[in-house]
């Protein structure tokens, strides 16, 4: 006869193993990743805050409109491959992320 008991236990022990702790682990990688992502999202905007303020400290010293001109094309120049860059950054984390969180760990 087979106890019933013993069963649950059994089918317990199995559901752990193969759905609940992958789950965990998932879950822990998700929320390790999205926090190592908004931190850098938070990096990225506290940078380009101070290359704003930057230049507008040097267009406040200006002493003419070229001046003023010039330092706003630069800054609009290096904004955008700042942009790039950043946005790539932010693209290859949310890769790793998402291939972290779906790939179960070795040796499983």
């Amino acid at each position: 006869m087979v106890d019933i008991n013993e069963f649950a236990n059994k089918a317990k022990e199995a559901f752990d193993e193969k759905i609940a702790d992958p789950a965990r682990k998932a879950h822990l990688k998700f929320v390790e990743g999205g926090s190592s992502l908004g931190m850098r999202m938070l990096d990225q905007a506290e940078s380009n805050t101070r290359e704003a303020f930057a230049a507008m400290r040097q267009v406040a010293e200006a002493q003419d409109l070229s001046q003023v001109m010039k330092i706003q094309g630069d800054f609009i120049r290096e904004q955008s491959s700042r942009s790039v860059n950043q946005a790539r950054e932010i693209g290859e984390l949310i890769m790793k992320f998402g291939r972290d969180v779906v790939t179960p760990p070795k040796g499983e």
